[in-house]
Parts: structure tokens; sequence; C-alpha cells
């Protein structure tokens, strides 16, 4: 019934086009990094008393939803350290073997980043454990009665695991990281700055109010931000003169099917299901899932996150609700009107 989420212009999860994107984009340092104030604060005490000290900083576990920048904020801890950065992510290390050929390559007070670190192989895990608490490796050489461990000393680091299910890693894992810190969904005011800072970067005029309908369509999310600053330059250069104001980001989210609270026709459609076929809820998430044809995990995972934090839809005992506030938006916009005829034939 709906199109594949990862082509979705407002997709939280990294896609071909962001890769390159986000390396030029990307803050260096502590004071470029736009958002997170509480964070940064935190953050930054930890690591001028890690530097005063001459030690590697405290293991750090990032957590929060896709595309809010984990891995940028690996990337500037590791530099405000003026150490080195290896990054991996939890499902290409397969095999306890290869994350002691990362981790025997690693150099004192180096930055070890891994990425969806909630997907780790367990006995991985468990070769992590010391590796992370006493800066050792255990390694077993040979099979049965002749086999034998040998301890490998490995040089001060520093693990930066990044998740966007911290529900999902052991309590062992978790208990060994030092400092916890969650990202949380920006602010547009945040995502303005963010906006025409990389506006100036891809040498793109743009003005304020252009910005702020930019800002305010993005989710909360700086990935997503950028990608629609990309797409609003394409339009401004077609039908317009290159300069990004007002009407020009109006127009061209239009064109994208964003609407002013970041939703897309494929939001619209999920919640009209649940308004049309549901009579707005509660509706359990396996009825759901089976009614739109996708997999639970993706509703629970992609779309509910954000349209819980806007207050259109909420989760109880027995099941999901769109609220008063979400049936006044489908009502207002002429949403079930402009679905109806395409969710019944579906």
């Amino acid at each position: 019934m709906y199109e594949d989420f990862d082509e979705r212009i407002i997709s939280q999860k990294m896609v071909s086009e962001d890769e390159k994107a986000e390396v030029s984009l990307r803050p260096n340092m502590m004071k470029e990094y736009i958002g997170q104030e509480t964070l940064k604060e935190k953050l930054s005490i930890y690591i001028s008393a890690a530097k005063k000290r001459e030690e590697s900083l405290d293991h750090v576990l990032l957590y929060g939803p896709p595309g809010l920048g984990k891995t940028t904020m690996a990337c500037v801890i590791a530099n405000e350290l003026g150490v080195n950065l290896r990054i991996t992510s939890g499902p290409a290390i397969e095999r306890p073997g290869d994350l002691a050929a990362i981790l025997t390559n690693l150099n004192e007070n180096d930055v070890l980043f891994i990425d969806e670190i909630h997907r780790l192989n367990r006995t991985v895990e468990e070769v992590l454990y010391p590796a992370m608490e006493d800066y050792g490796l255990d390694i077993v050489i040979g099979k049965g009665p002749s086999a034998r461990s040998i301890r490998i000393d490995l040089p001060r680091f520093t693990l930066i695991g990044a998740t966007t299910r911290a529900g999902l890693l052991s309590s062992p894992l978790r208990d060994r990281f030092g400092v916890i810190l969650k990202l949380d969904y920006y602010k547009t005011a945040d995502l303005k700055e963010i906006v025409e800072r990389s506006a100036n970067i891809l040498d793109v005029e743009i003005d304020s109010k252009g910005a702020v309908e930019i800002a305010r369509r993005s989710r909360g999310t700086p990935r997503i931000t950028n990608r629609l600053l990309k797409r609003v330059r394409d339009y401004a250069s077609v039908k317009g003169d290159g300069i990004i104001d007002y009407s020009i980001s109006k127009k061209a989210l239009k064109m994208l099917e964003i609407d002013g609270f970041g939703l897309d026709r494929v939001d619209r459609k999920l919640l009209s299901v649940i308004e049309c076929y549901f009579n707005g809820g509660p509706v359990g998430l396996d009825t759901l899932a089976a009614s739109i044809g996708e997999e639970r995990n993706t509703i629970e995972d992609v779309y509910e996150p954000y349209l819980m934090q806007i207050g259109f839809l909420s989760r109880t005992p027995r099941g999901r609700i769109i609220t008063e506030k979400c049936k006044k938006y489908l009502k207002d916009e002429n949403i079930l009107k402009d679905n109806l005829g395409e969710i019944y034939n579906d």
C-alpha cells in the first residue's frame, strides 16, 4: 500500500544521497554543533576533565531517533580530544576476531565508534566486556584439552556506542558505559540555524523566512533539514532566481507533499486509516500493521515516534488511538476527503 520508507524524503534513516552531504556539512568542533545544549554542556565538562587528567574519556552511550547527529557527535568528541576516530557498526562485527582486530589497532586514548551497538552479536559483546572494563582481551587458542587462554593488553580507549533502541541493550553492556546521553528532537530555532549554516556551506542564498519554513517541516531532525534544503535549492534554481525565500520554500515543499507539521502523504494515509477503519482507535499494533501492509516494527520504530511527539497519536493498553488534535487536523486540512478513495481502493 505504501512506498518504501527509505525512499521518502522525510526518512530519518541514512540514504545514499546523505553520505557525501553529511560529511561536508558536519560540524567538527563542539562550538559548531547546533542544538542539544544540555548534552553539549555535560560532554564539554567530561572532555575537559579527561584532558586535564591526561586520561581517556569514559565510555559514552548516545541514544535517540535516527538522524539527530549521534555519528556527528562522536566525530566532534574525537576532535575535541585530539585523537583518532575509528568508525564501525554492530552488524559489521560478526566474530570476536573482527573486534579483536579493531581493538588491537587502536592507539592510546583513541575513540572507537560503534553505530547500532544494540545489534552486536552476543559472543562479540562478551569479548567487549573486559576490553571496556580492564582494557584487555582474553583470547582462547586451540580446542579441547589443549586449548589455552592468553590475555592481550589494549591501549586505553573510549568506546562511543550509538543506538536508536536503548531498551535492546543488555544490562551488562549498558552498565559499562560511564556516560549515557539522549539526543532529543530539535527545536525549530535550532533547525533554522542548521539550515542557514548548511546553505552557507552549499553557497545557497536564503532568507530568514525561507529558512524557518524548511526548519519547521523537518520533523525535528537535522538529516531531514539538510535533505529538504537541497530539494528546495533545486526548485529555486529552476523555478526562481536561485534565492530561497518564504514563497519558494512554501511552493517547493508543497510540491514535495510535506505539510506544515512535517507530515507527508504516507503519514496522512496512516492517520486516515485509523480514523476511517477503526473510528479513531484504539487499534492493536498487529491489526494496524495488517491493515496498512507494513511490519509492526516499522510502525513502532519509524512512524509512531514523531506522530506521538507532535501529539497526533497515543499508545494505550488497548491499542493506538489518534488524538482530538489529530482529528481536527484531518478535518481542517480535508485529509480524509483526499485519501478516502485511495484507502478504500487499496
